[in-house]
Order: structure tokens, then C-alpha cells, then sequence
């Protein structure tokens, strides 16, 4: 029997890296669909002030301040929103950030602190969202990207983490819905570039400030595709035209693939000196903007 899921309107639906972004724009898309919300992030006062905006519009939201590669508060997110809501019906593991930087430049601690927050932020996620997506049915959604397939210069780490975060969703589909025969969903969503403040909040190696490549898709396109699977199982999104282009040169025109990869660098770098190098690797943003600065979007 196929597994069914709950409309948006009778969902409990929790959302990590809810602060800026992706996140925040699914989290606002959910409580104007009449979803329960539990956002969480690091960046605690931006949270509330999304929370107090939520409710002000009649929605029903909850802010949990987290850090996704702290295995402990990822559950006290999950334990907070069952003693508020009384349940979880889909889980989003969206927290990410990047590093701009040639592989042979980029320190290990920021390669570490990047793989913690990238991969771990969603194992430690997983694991936690499963007792209680298996105890009632749900879906868990982890947000992947392009480069879980594809890769890019200058953000080499941030692609082997995003093909990692690809390798372990895949491996947990098979477990717990093969497997397991589970009531649960489990969804890879793999968007192209997104106008959100990503390269803003990046870590940056370069001289110049980073920059995001055309054509961009707007963050609702994967909010939508978020909120999609949360009612309809599905295996993977790809959203964007460009990251159906782009994973299916990876995956069938590899030597195509790096010569176009390759074009990409200078598209990456903006005009202008770079501004905050150390971007929100290991402090919380706080912009609480779902869109990006770029005038090209």
C-alpha cells in the first residue's frame, strides 16, 4: 500500500537553517499553508522576530535556537517540538554553508567545521527526525544540491559534502523504506544556484568577494519542491533547469562537464574586494533575508 502523506494544514513540520534563505522561505510558506512550524538555527534573535512575524499573520510557528552538527541540540529541537506540537510530520534538513576556496588553500578546521555542519548537521537530523517519523509516518527531506552529482570549482568541499549528503540519503532510503517498510518518505532535493545570501555567509579564500552563478532560481521554487514532498512521497528533486543540465553532463558527458565547470570561476567572483572572509562558518548570520544581494538574479 502506498504511503500517504498529510496535507500541509495538519502537518508538524520542523526546518533547520530556518533563518535565512531556503529555509525561511519554506518555513513561511508552510505556516501561510497552515502547517505547525519549528524553526531552528543558530541565529536566535532572527528566529524570534520570523517566529513574531509568523504569528502576527495568524500562523502557528516555534523558534529553537540549534546548531545542526551538535548532535544534542538537534534532539532537544525534536524533544521541543513534540512536547509543543505532539508530533513530527516531516523534517527538513536544510542547514548549509560553503567555503569559496581553492582545495590546496582551505584550512582542515574550516573543511571540518564545513563537513560537520553540511553532512553531519544532516546525519545527526536524520537519525534524530526517524523514531518519530516511523512512530506516526512522515517524510524526511534533506536538501542537497547540483554538485551532489556535479562539482564545481571553488567550492570543492562544499560539493564533496553535498555528494556525501547524496550517499547517505540514498543509502537510508533503501534502509528504511525497503528495508524496513517504514511509513516513512525519504527526498533528496538537489536545486541549481539559488538567490539567497549563500556566498554572503560563505566562508571566502578569495581576494574578491564570491558570487553566485546565472541564471539563478528564486528560493520559492525550492520551497515549493520542499513542501512538495513533505505531501507526496518522492525519491529526489533536481530544481532548475540548469541542475538537470548539469548532473546529467556529469553523470553521462564528464570531460563536457569539467570544461563547463571550469568556465564557471570567474562567474564566481564579484567585482569588488572581499568584505567579511570569515562569513557565518562558526557565528550565526542573523540577516534573516531569504534573498541574496545580487542585482544579475
Amino acid at each position: 500500500m502506498a504511503l500517504k502523506l498529510k496535507p500541509l494544514n495538519e502537518q508538524v513540520i520542523v526546518i533547520t537553517g530556518a533563518s535565512s534563505g531556503i529555509g525561511l522561505c519554506t518555513a513561511e510558506s508552510a505556516a501561510k499553508q497552515g502547517a505547525k512550524v519549528v524553526l531552528a538555527a543558530r541565529s536566535a534573535a532572527t528566529l524570534d522576530e520570523i517566529v513574531t512575524r509568523i504569528r502576527s499573520a495568524g500562523g502557528e510557528a516555534m523558534a529553537v535556537e540549534c546548531d545542526v552538527a551538535n548532535r544534542v541540540q538537534v534532539q532537544q529541537v525534536a524533544d521541543t517540538a513534540v512536547g509543543q506540537f505532539g508530533r513530527i510530520d516531516t523534517w527538513v534538513n536544510n542547514a548549509g554553508l560553503a567555503i569559496y576556496g581553492r582545495l590546496e588553500e582551505v584550512s582542515d578546521t574550516d573543511n571540518h567545521r564545513l563537513m560537520d555542519v553540511n553532512f553531519w548537521g544532516v546525519v545527526n537530523g536524520s537519525l534524530t527526525a526517524l523514531p518519530f517519523l516511523r512512530a506516526n509516518g512522515g517524510a524526511l527531506i534533506n536538501v542537497g544540491s547540483e554538485v551532489s552529482e556535479a562539482v564545481a570549482p571553488m567550492l570543492g568541499m562544499y560539493a564533496t559534502t553535498k555528494h556525501a549528503v547524496k550517499g547517505f540519503t540514498d543509502a537510508l532510503r533503501i534502509e528504511v523504506e525497503q528495508l524496513d517498510k517504514a511509513p516513512v518518505s525519504i527526498t533528496l532535493i538537489q536545486p541549481t544556484a539559488v538567490n539567497t545570501p549563500f556566498d554572503e555567509h560563505a566562508r571566502n579564500y578569495m581576494e574578491k568577494e564570491p558570487n553566485l552563478p546565472t541564471p539563478m532560481i528564486d528560493p520559492q521554487q525550492v520551497a515549493d519542491a520542499i513542501l512538495g514532498a513533505a505531501t507526496k512521497p518522492t525519491r529526489h528533486v533536481k530544481v532548475g533547469m540548469m541542475s538537470k543540465v548539469n548532473t546529467f553532463a556529469a553523470n553521462n558527458l564528464p570531460g563536457v562537464a569539467d570544461r563547463m565547470s571550469a568556465k564557471q570561476v570567474e562567474k564566481l567572483q564579484r567585482d569588488e574586494p572581499a568584505q567579511k572572509p570569515e562569513g557565518t562558518l562558526n557565528i550565526p548570520g542573523e540577516s534573516g533575508r531569504i534573498h541574496g544581494n545580487h542585482p544579475q538574479a
